[in-house]
Parts: structure tokens; C-alpha cells; sequence
């Protein structure tokens, strides 16, 4: 791949979006999939934002809810994307941090956040669908879009406003240039795949019985890592339930905890401690998403103990300030749920700046983060750990992601992988 950097000027290639949909599309889970402490009777959902454009390609842009209100997301986003009608995709996303912070600051829209809810989310969908439709119409699935392009064409699809006391324009486009002298040390990720953990081990509302079978079953595909909810009304089940977890896949089996932000502090440094004699790889969410000082608290006094957090952290500033706070070892932002890729990257970059790893929460079942991940591992240089999967709604995708020997393959058809079923 392409080392050298420099300004490309785009190249029309005649994809101009014509109209904008949406879908409100939602999916019942049974048997006790996707609960947690806090979510017990869950229903997945996606709004999603369709770019119709005068070629055989369709944008295609996900944001994840929990069903109820994925209506309101619908609406928000036939009020944000109004302005990208006539756009072709190529001037588009020429300068599409520019039109990103436009529609992120709707004077109007942006009152009802700024920058996170029902707006935020319709905003992750738009994005999400403009960079489904870029890689389709160049003919390239969504990793390799990324990868061939030069630093600053990158850069210029990011909105940077807000972090210039920690990451500038220029610093950001250093660290990707800085990063391409090496990238062919991390190719061997195209050959093996990218490690995946099991997530669908563990639901909260399963018997016990259920996750000994299950933990047998991960180990059986070929996982290493798996996670376990917590944060049941007794602590003692969960500490029962977690010590069960290690008994049943030994010592050298990573295991992870979620809480799901069920406890207050008092409570998470109480039973993090009763929790640390299974040697948990992190904790994640185990209070509050925004209470940064009670993140940053836990993380201190029970060191060398790791806090994951992300998943309800709404935008790239929080995030800054998680980071600035020391309150993460682990950075799980999410592409359905803060602003699309867009700003997935430039958290992304944040995160490469203070070397914490992103391992990112997967509203979309894999689906997109699989190309990010791949992304953010060769052209940035995070560390190669692994990425959740959670296959409940595989069935309702054109291109499910493809999971072997517990490693996610690397997608090969055009875009982003979001295509849904009709």
C-alpha cells in the first residue's frame, strides 16, 4: 500500500444522491439474548438513512437503538440530511468534515443536544451512509476506502473542533503519516483475520447452567475471550456467577465483565474488589456513563484493575476528557452510537494520542467495526486485541460478518457491510 502522502484532488465519479430514506427497523430477541443489569427485556433496532442516487449504488447508514423511540431517530434524520440531496459523493466527501460539523451544528437541531440523543444518532446514520455509498461507488469495501487514502485526504473527512488542545490538524495527519512507514509489520491481519471475543456467553437473565454450556460452546469455535454481565440486584450472584465463568474456562481464557452502568460508585468499588479475584480483563461501565469522576475514581483505587467505558459516551469531547481523566484503559466507542465514522476516526486518533487501545462496543453487530478495526490497526497503529461479537442479527444482513476459528474475516464485498435483508 501506499506510503506517501499528499493532497489528492477528488475525481468526480458521477454518483449524486438523488433522495433520502429511511427505515425504522426492529428485531425481537428470545430466550434471554441481549439482557443485561439494567436492559432486561431488549429489542435491537437501527434506524437507518438510505442515499437513493442515479447509479446501481445505495448508501446504506446504520444508528442503534433499543427499538422504543428508533421512530424519533427516523425523523431526525430526514430533517439533518436535506442538504445532501444533489451532492455527487466524490465532492462530498471531498471536505466532509466541513459538512460534518454543518450538520452536527444545525442551528436549530443542534438545541435539542448539542451533539448527542435522538440528533446525534440520526447524524451517526447520515454519516454512516455517505461513507457506505463513497466505498461502493469507488468499487471497495470500506477498510481498503480508508486505507488508500492519503493522510489529509482522511483528514479532511474528520471535524478536529474542540480537541485543538490535544489533537490539531497537523498532528492528526503526523500520526497517520508516521504511522504508513510501518504498516507492512501489521499486514498479517489480512491473512489471519482480526480476534474476535464472545459476547453472547453471558446475558444476564441466563441459568447458570446455560453459561457453563455456553463458555464450553465459545471454546469449542475457537474463542479466547469472552464476557460475563453483572450487576445483579444480589452481589453475591455475581460474584457466584463469575467465579463459575473462570472455573468452567481456566486461567488462560480472557474474561471480561459488564456491568452496564448498574452501580453506583460506593457499590462498583465494593464488589469490583469482590470481582478481582477472577482476574477479569476489564470491568466495563460499571457506573454511570457520564460521571467521568466516579470512572476516573474507580480506576485509581482499584488499579491495576482496567475500566472499559464508551458505549453510552455520546461524543469525541467526553471522550477527550475520559482520556485527559486517566478514566479508561479501554476505548469502546461505538459507530452507531457517537457520529458515525467521522467521528469514530477522530476518536479513534484521540485515543492513539493517549495509547489507549479501542476495542469498540458493536451496536451493529460487527458489521461495520470490523472494517474499522482493520483500519485503525494498520493505518493508525492501534494494538491488535480483539472485536465483540454478538451474531443475534446475522441472519438480517446481505453480508453477515464471518467469523472462523473465533476470528473475524476480512469483509470483501463493496462498502461498509450494512446492507439489511428487505
Amino acid at each position: 500500500m501506499n506510503s506517501s502522502f499528499g493532497t489528492a484532488p477528488f475525481q468526480s465519479n458521477g454518483v449524486t444522491i438523488q433522495s433520502i430514506k429511511t427505515q425504522d427497523r426492529r428485531f425481537i430477541l428470545t430466550d434471554g439474548a441481549g439482557t443485561d443489569a439494567v436492559h432486561r427485556n431488549p429489542q435491537y433496532a437501527y434506524a437507518v438513512c438510505l442515499l437513493q442516487t442515479d447509479s446501481p449504488w445505495k448508501g446504506v447508514g446504520l444508528a442503534f437503538t433499543l427499538g422504543a423511540g428508533n421512530d424519533l431517530v427516523c425523523k431526525a434524520i430526514e430533517y439533518l440530511s436535506e442538504s445532501l440531496v444533489g451532492r455527487e459523493i466524490e465532492e462530498l466527501m471531498a471536505d466532509f468534515g466541513q459538512v460534518y460539523r454543518s450538520l452536527a451544528d444545525s442551528p436549530s437541531m443542534r438545541w435539542l443536544g448539542p451533539h448527542k440523543g435522538v440528533v446525534h444518532l440520526a447524524l451517526a446514520a447520515i454519516v454512516n451512509a455517505c461513507f457506505d455509498l463513497w466505498a461502493k461507488s469507488r468499487q471497495v469495501p470500506l477498510w481498503k476506502l480508508l486505507l488508500d487514502l492519503p493522510a489529509e485526504s482522511l483528514v479532511n473527512t474528520l471535524d478536529l473542533s474542540y480537541l485543538e488542545d490535544v489533537l490539531t490538524r497537523e498532528q492528526a495527519i503526523e500520526l497517520l503519516e508516521g504511522a504508513a512507514s510501518s504498516r507492512p509489520g501489521r499486514m498479517d491481519v489480512f491473512t489471519r483475520g482480526y480476534k474476535g471475543y464472545d459476547t453472547s456467553v453471558g446475558w444476564f437473565n441466563f441459568s447458570d447452567e446455560r453459561l457453563v454450556e455456553n463458555a464450553h460452546r465459545s471454546l469449542d469455535r475457537g474463542f479466547t475471550a469472552l464476557k460475563l454481565k453483572v450487576g445483579s440486584d444480589d452481589p453475591k450472584r455475581d460474584i457466584r456467577r463469575a467465579q463459575l465463568v473462570r472455573n468452567t474456562v481456566g486461567e488462560q481464557t480472557t474474561v471480561m465483565l459488564d456491568a452496564n452502568q448498574r452501580w453506583h460508585l460506593p457499590q462498583a468499588l465494593s464488589i469490583c474488589q469482590e470481582l478481582k479475584n477472577i482476574m477479569p480483563y476489564w470491568i466495563e461501565e460499571p457506573t454511570h456513563p457520564d460521571d467521568l469522576l466516579a470512572h476516573k475514581t474507580i480506576a485509581e483505587v482499584l488499579n491495576p484493575f482496567k475500566i472499559a467505558a464508551g458505549e453510552h459516551i455520546p461524543n469525541k469531547v467526553i471522550f477527550k476528557n475520559f482520556l485527559q481523566a486517566g478514566a479508561m484503559a479501554f476505548c469502546q466507542v461505538d459507530v452507531v452510537r457517537v457520529g458515525g465514522v467521522s467521528e469514530f476516526l477522530t476518536i479513534s486518533l484521540l485515543a492513539r494520542q493517549y495509547g489507549v487501545p479501542v476495542v469498540p462496543h458493536v451496536g451493529d453487530m460487527g458489521q461495520i467495526h470490523q472494517h474499522l478495526v482493520l483500519f485503525n490497526h494498520v493505518g493508525m497503529g492501534h494494538e491488535n486485541l480483539f472485536l465483540e461479537h454478538i451474531p443475534h442479527l446475522r441472519n438480517h444482513f446481505v453480508h453477515p460478518a464471518t467469523i472462523t476459528d473465533g476470528y473475524y474475516q476480512v469483509p470483501q464485498e463493496f462498502g461498509s457491510s450494512s446492507d439489511l435483508i428487505d
